[in-house]
């Protein structure tokens, strides 16, 4: 598939307007762990470690996804 820098633009806008990131530090070589861990669970890292914030705070998946500033 190829992609334009008008279609990338694009993508970045969204992300930038949808999404918060933040990055995370783990041990060195732990990076692969996780990697498996996902993969086992059939997710991505970014899935999985979502899933697992996500039941953390005892949220549901459409509870999780809501823009708290959108009350």
């Amino acid at each position: 598939m190829a992609y334009t820098k008008a279609g990338m633009k694009a993508v970045d806008k969204y992300v930038k307007n949808n999404y918060d990131s933040f990055l995370v530090r783990v041990p060195k070589g732990r990076k692969e762990t996780i990697e498996e861990c996902a993969k086992v669970q059939g997710e991505s890292v970014n899935g999985l470690l979502n899933r697992l914030l996500r039941e953390v705070a005892g949220m549901s998946e459409e509870e999780w996804k809501k823009n708290p500033d959108d009350g």
